[in-house]
């Protein structure tokens, strides 16, 4: 799975740039580069794919870039949805069938869980909700050993919702039933799965256009 960047919703549903990732997905499967930097070398369609992009921006008029992807070897098989092109999952399930499989998928589509369990969640994310948690509780009046069990209770709640094990699954008939209970219910495991969101962490500049009309009218 690769994700590739553009500048408009034009350019990401152009049939050329569509073409070109397609091509560009084969081409990191095949050859299996060190990181997203190496892929710029790789051979496509008679010479590079950095070549390759940059025809492509030529012809369409914008910027284009690759910015990560993954290449998994399942230990079971893996499944994978695609929302919209800009949500992409891989999950490895280990077990069950092609319907539990796309399931999964889509509900970690859905529910974006940071990780598989709680061994996985970022430390950091973990202390900023205790933190948060310890100061809120300090501002309604609680002191000592209350401090402690609120801010416990608040990252388990938090890694409950975090993580895809402990998450309700989506499509649950009685609106209860976690991904693990799923699993164990079909007999199957997951070893592992990516979560792309096109754009996620990119800061994304903030213009202010009033602003900007009101400076060129001094000019």
């Amino acid at each position: 799975m690769i994700e590739v960047n553009s500048e408009t919703d034009f350019c990401a549903k152009n049939d050329d740039f569509l073409a070109y990732v397609r091509e560009l997905a084969v081409v990191v499967e095949k050859s299996n580069p060190a990181n997203i930097e190496a892929v710029a070398a790789l051979p496509m369609n008679g010479s590079t794919a950095e070549d390759v992009r940059t025809q492509l921006v030529g012809k369409i008029g914008e910027n284009i870039t690759p910015r990560r992807f993954v290449r998994l070897a399942a230990q079971g098989k893996l499944a994978s949805y695609v929302h919209g092109s800009k949500i992409g999952v891989i999950v490895d399930v280990v077990g069950g069938d092609d319907t539990l499989g796309k399931d999964i998928a889509m509900h970690i589509a859905a529910a974006k869980p940071k990780a598989l369990d709680a061994s996985g969640v970022d430390a950091e994310l973990i202390e900023t909700e205790r933190r948060v948690a310890i100061e809120r509780a300090k501002e309604n009046g609680k002191t000592g050993d209350m401090l402690e069990k609120i801010a416990e209770g608040t990252v388990n709640k938090f890694l409950k919702e975090v993580t895809l094990l402990s998450q309700v699954f989506i499509k649950a008939d009685d609106g209860k039933q976690t991904v693990e209970q799923l699993l164990k219910s079909k007999s199957a495991t997951i070893n592992g799965f990516t979560l792309f969101v096109v754009g996620e962490g990119i800061e994304k500049k903030v213009v202010d256009y009033a602003a900007e009309v009101a400076a060129a009218a001094k000019v």
